[in-house]
């Protein structure tokens, strides 16, 4: 389905200017978050629409909007920005808190540069570095202090370090210069500019999320990075690339401004210890779940995008993995893995599983590795052994053999009898035959002597081959080791998902909004511990070095339907056991919701649902009222009356309309678990609430929403004429009146249709 986002028509410049922002925020800084809003394609498509400026338009020679010359405009001219805060108050919190955290860190780069230019004289920002200061000195080492006019303050050399244009290699190169400052000192300094930087903008983006209509009772800001520290070419230039990949100029600069989480890593150089603080290649940051059947809202901002290695975060609670990925185009997040080109953390662990520790292991356990040719030669060595064993026992058994003489003639007496009778000589002396075995011996000998250099031979070979096989044993241990560091990184249960229209809704009901870049975990009453790892991609699986990512994560709790358009609650409006309501559903405060709202049903398009509920007896979750499906009523009100709190709060009706991807127009009504002294006349009502077991506070909340759903067509119709042309509103009426007429009242087990209620 489609995302819905329409163009307010100029009626919207007749309001009054009290919907203007309020003053705790500058000129300046006013016509700074209308720049980062309009130049933020995912804000200005969410509540752009609700900077309302009414100057002229500057342009450039092709035709686009000059966004540098309207700011300046807007700093002189506060009066042609209004800024709607109620509006925008409606909007996905996480986008409202990144156009806050934009604003922050633009701040905080304008403070800590004019530190660094002009000390002396910070001008308006010397507040905004006095409570940075504040918090640095909380973490900073004794030695990184120096006392100036009887004060203890930063030592001035920091301000180097403190540079917001700086990458971490550059600032840890400017902070090793500091001969005063030990390999401690330096770790725990800049761990102490971390905690500053990620305090005060976790501060200032609270404060400016609240001036912008903003609701939270829980509200955590985070800058982080990971990589090798060198620097990202798309965090080199002081702006941000869309998600079409196109600069956009004007967006706070901050290469300085993600901490990085450290760790100091000791190494051996020609027999010399070497420290050195290193950023972690992928980082993990605790939180825990909001509880009191909240949502738990994040928000995911990537800075530092690099389209050739894929950004990859990992939430994980309870063993459960949720894996959130950057695509090949866009630096949006997304649980598609896919991926067109580059590097991925997939990728990565692939290789060195199935190629890196494959390899190693086929040369160990191979059909020829390490493993079969040290068996190969222990063989031959046994069987060496052996011949050596036997050879020896013949050699030995010669050497307890006597010397024998025989009178029989040897072969060679008989050959030398037969040459000299063949020569004439005629004279042969036959002497007899004595056997002492001494060439046998000497055979032996040297067979004994050639198989012990063969039996050497192949112990050599095998302790070779065992060696070889130890130190491969040794790499394979160090290579599983990281791959099951990597592996654990990633995630080892995987949550499963299914994906409608850009919702993704993962096996647990969580859900995650590629439009809004929200992952939401489902409401519950506890509240539970989880974590958040941002992974930078190595260049190769075995390589230290890493591209920077950077991201900005936010978390908030929201109730549900806390962006409904509209959002009427109606509390104890009806008299007891009554249903007339008291006065009009909608004024003036509703117009420009409303008004969204006729522009959402004159485009066919999108759906419209309409949901009404008598939801009889409710029940207090710790966050808002729902329906009690075991209610146990009483027969009268205790001590504390009808009155308290306890009781008023859950004789409520409400209504809701959801403008997303759909149109959504809900009424739910509820009452106390005070047995209901309504008087039930009609014969359908009275066999209904005997076949479907409904109470008289079921049938009580049904008329109510009854009335809610009568008073509702009835303004509606009166507001689209008022609101629209004549062509326009009679589109909407036809719309809303027959999804109207088709509309049921869920009262228990059964819908009923309206005219029941009469």
């Amino acid at each position: 389905m489609r995302t819905i986002y329409f163009a307010l028509s100029l009626f919207l410049t007749t309001f009054s200017l009290k919907a203007q922002i309020n003053e705790s925020l500058s000129s300046e800084e006013r016509a700074y978050l209308f720049h980062i809003v309009k130049k933020s394609p995912i804000l200005n498509n969410n509540f752009g629409r609700y900077f309302d400026y009414q100057g002229p338009e500057i342009r450039f020679h092709n035709g686009s909007l000059n966004y540098d010359s309207i700011e300046l405009l807007i700093i002189n001219k506060p009066e042609v920005l209004i800024i709607r805060k109620e509006e925008i108050a409606k909007s996905a919190k996480g986008l409202i808190a990144e156009a806050a955290n934009k604003m922050a860190i633009w701040e905080l780069n304008k403070t800590l540069l004019a530190k660094r230019s002009t000390p002396g004289n910070l001008g308006q920002y010397k507040n905004e570095y006095a409570t940075f200061e504040e918090l640095l000195m909380q973490k900073l080492p004794s030695t990184a202090l120096k006392m100036k006019d009887d004060q203890m303050q930063p030592h001035p050399k920091l301000q180097n370090v403190m540079n917001p244009s700086l990458s971490f290699d550059d600032k840890y190169a400017q902070l090793q210069a500091l001969r005063f400052l030990s390999i401690d000192d330096q770790l725990t300094t800049l761990n102490a500019i971390n905690f500053a930087i990620n305090s005060y903008v976790q501060t200032r983006s609270l404060e400016i999320y609240k001036t912008l209509g903003g609701k939270a009772d829980k509200f955590q800001n985070l800058l982080v990075a990971a990589g090798d520290g060198s620097g990202t070419s798309g965090l080199l230039e002081e702006r941000e690339k869309n998600e079409k990949g196109k600069w956009n100029k004007g967006l706070p600069k901050a290469i300085g401004l993600f901490p990085y989480q450290l760790i100091k890593e000791s190494s051996e150089v020609k027999k010399k210890t070497i420290e050195k603080i290193e950023p972690l290649r992928y980082t993990t940051s605790d939180f825990k779940t909001v509880g009191e059947n909240r949502h738990t809202n994040l928000h995911f901002d990537v800075w530092g995008y690099n389209s050739a290695a894929q950004t990859t975060v990992v939430i994980e609670k309870d063993g459960l993995s949720y894996h959130l990925f950057g695509s090949g185009e866009t630096r949006f997040l997304s649980p598609d893995s896919a991926f067109s080109s580059g590097a991925t953390f997939q990728s990565r662990i692939n290789d060195l599983e199935f190629n890196k520790i494959a390899k190693i292991h086929e040369s160990i356990f191979g059909k020829h590795g390490f493993d079969y040719w040290i068996e190969y030669y222990e063989k031959k060595k046994d069987q060496t052994e052996l011949k050596i064993e036997k050879r020896e026992k013949e050699y030995s058994d010669l050497g307890y053999s006597p010397i024998t003489t025989s009178s029989k003639a040897s072969r060679k007496v008989k050959k030398s009898k037969r040459q000299a009778i063949k020569s004439g000589s005629g004279s042969f002396n036959g002497t007899p035959t004595t056997k002492s075995n001494r060439s046998t011996r000497k055979k032996l000998q040297n067979t004994i002597v050639g198989l012990y250099e063969q039996f050497d031979g192949y112990k050599r070979r095998i302790a070779e081959y065992k060696l070889q096989k130890e130190e491969a044993i040794d790499l394979m241990a160090i290579y599983q080791r990281k791959l099951d560091k990597d592996k654990e990184a990633f995630g080892l249960n995987w949550a499963t998902f299914e994906e409608k229209d850009g919702i993704y809704i993962f096996q647990d009901s969580s859900t995650f909004d590629i439009r809004t870049q929200e992952f939401q975990f489902k409401p519950s009453d506890k509240v539970e511990d989880f974590e958040i790892r941002l992974l930078a991609i190595p260049q190769s699986s075995l390589s230290k070095s890493a591209d920077e990512v950077m991201l900005h994560i936010n978390l908030i709790d929201a109730i549900p339907h806390y962006d409904a358009r509209v959002n009427l609650a109606l509390d104890d409006v009806f008299a007891s056991d009554k249903w007339e309501l008291p006065g009009n559903l909608f004024s003036q405060k509703d117009s420009v919701s409303m008004h969204v709202f006729f522009e959402g049903l004159l485009d066919k398009k999108v759906n419209f649902n309409m949901i009404a509920r008598g939801q009889g007896i409710g029940k207090w979750n710790g966050t808002q009222t729902v329906k009690d499906y075991s209610p146990k009523e009483l027969n009268r009100y205790p001590s504390e009356g009808k009155m308290d709190s306890t009781f008023t709060r859950l004789r409520k009706s409400e209504v809701f309309i959801d403008i997303d991807r759909d149109i959504t127009l809900e009424i739910n009504s509820f009452t106390d678990p005070i047995a209901s002294n309504l008087t039930v006349s009609n014969e359908t009502i009275k066999s209904i609430m005997t076949k479907y077991n409904l109470s008289k506070n079921d049938i009580l909340s049904g008329y109510r929403t009854a009335t809610i759903l009568k008073a509702m067509k009835e303004e509606i119709n009166v507001l689209a004429g008022n609101y629209l042309s004549r062509e326009d509103a009679k589109l909407v009426i036809d719309r809303f009146n027959k999804k109207w007429a088709k509309t049921k009242i869920l009262v228990g087990r059964v819908s009923l249709k309206q005219s029941a209620f009469k």
